[in-house]
């Protein structure tokens, strides 16, 4: 009877229940994997110490990105038989590399030329074998189809560029995995939309782990950071996810979405994105330092410098973002180089608001 009813059971009929039944699953693997990696973690020592840019006072265990990799990993694993198993794999395949590639910089150190070795052959695996890439501007400056050398080389960019500015916005608790969360959950509709199933069943599994992370990761008790490890693949999966997207924008596949893929593309990662072009500005132009050397002159650190709370920070950066994607959402008609001027004008004043309100009442 079981065997009978698997051989029947397909998940495009069935789309709502599948994708609830894969967040869930990742959320109890996740939930369930965290407590273990907190007591090894203790046991052994393996802590985030304090420092000058810290915005904790006591050590912290690192390996949420363990937690997050495994439940991510089962969940593909187990739901591998009814859906894209070439996707799955290659996804799974470029994760591992990731994942080993972070938890060798959080357990020791890794040099910043081999992470960016690692992620240019992960993101080269992807678009090889896969053929998902940006085909072209999207008649961004009147420039529309790209040759495909110079398709796959922009696209390396992406993947290089979101992994990196999504590592660089893990400062404070709770901030890296809200955007991820929102971010992956908006990607849910849009392949839902375009009929991939497979890319909406990893992004639900992504939501679920980080929901079952940001327990930790807010806790006071048993606080859990997800390290490298975690924001290397978590980062990876928005990458691979926004190429995607646009893929399949251009492609024609999402119809409704043709003529806006790289605006709406920006409004999903717009604080990730926006907050890394302007700290490398301040550290290239104004300080006249290398853009990788750290500092405190991230938004979320003025945020707290203008006396909001970590929490109040990442609630007010994540709902930000959230009213920039809806509005963004309503904006396609429009064209899109209009579409991305108005997206960075609303956008910064949504992200200036909060400033000026501190200022005006304090």
């Amino acid at each position: 009877m079981i065997k009978t009813l698997l051989d029947n059971f397909s998940p495009s009929d069935n789309i709502v229940a599948w994708l609830i039944a894969a967040f869930l699953l990742a959320f109890y693997i996740a939930y369930k994997t965290f407590p273990t990696i907190l007591y090894v973690s203790n046991a052994k020592q393996l802590m985030d110490e304090p420092g000058s840019r810290s915005m904790h006072t006591t050590k912290t265990p690192t390996l949420g990105g363990v937690g997050i990799f495994i439940s991510l990993i089962v969940v593909m694993t187990i739901c591998g038989a009814y859906l894209n198993t070439k996707i799955l794999l290659l996804t799974m395949g470029g994760l591992t590399i990731l994942f080993f590639l972070g938890l060798k910089d959080d357990l020791t150190v890794l040099a910043p030329s081999r992470k960016f070795s690692g992620q240019f052959v992960t993101a080269l695996l992807l678009i090889f074998f896969t053929d998902t890439r940006i085909i072209s501007f999207s008649d961004i400056l009147d420039i529309h189809t790209l040759p495909y050398w110079v398709s796959i080389g922009f696209t390396v960019f992406v993947y290089l560029l979101i992994i990196n500015a999504y590592n660089l916005i893990d400062g404070i608790d709770g901030l890296a995995g809200m955007i991820a969360l929102v971010a992956s959950l908006v990607f849910v509709f849009l392949f839902i939309k375009a009929d991939e199933l497979s890319l909406a069943t990893i992004a639900v599994a992504l939501a679920g782990a980080l929901l079952a992370f940001l327990r930790y990761n807010f806790s006071n008790e048993k606080k859990l950071f997800m390290g490298d490890t975690g924001s290397m693949i978590v980062g990876f999966l928005l990458a691979f996810f926004t190429i995607s997207f646009i893929h399949k924008a251009q492609s024609q596949v999402l119809v409704e979405y043709q003529y806006s893929p790289p605006a709406l593309a920006l409004a999903i990662l717009f604080y990730p994105l926006v907050d890394t072009f302007r700290i490398f500005f301040i550290r290239i132009f104004i300080h006249k330092t290398s853009p990788f050397k750290a500092d405190k002159n991230h938004i979320h650190h003025r945020f707290i410098t203008y006396g909001y709370s970590p929490l109040m920070t990442t609630i007010l950066i994540s709902g930000i973002n959230i009213i920039i994607v809806v509005i963004a959402f309503n904006l396609i008609s429009l064209s899109l180089n209009v579409q991305i001027i108005l997206l960075l004008l609303y956008g910064s004043l949504l992200y200036a608001i909060p400033f000026l309100l501190k200022k005006w009442f304090a």
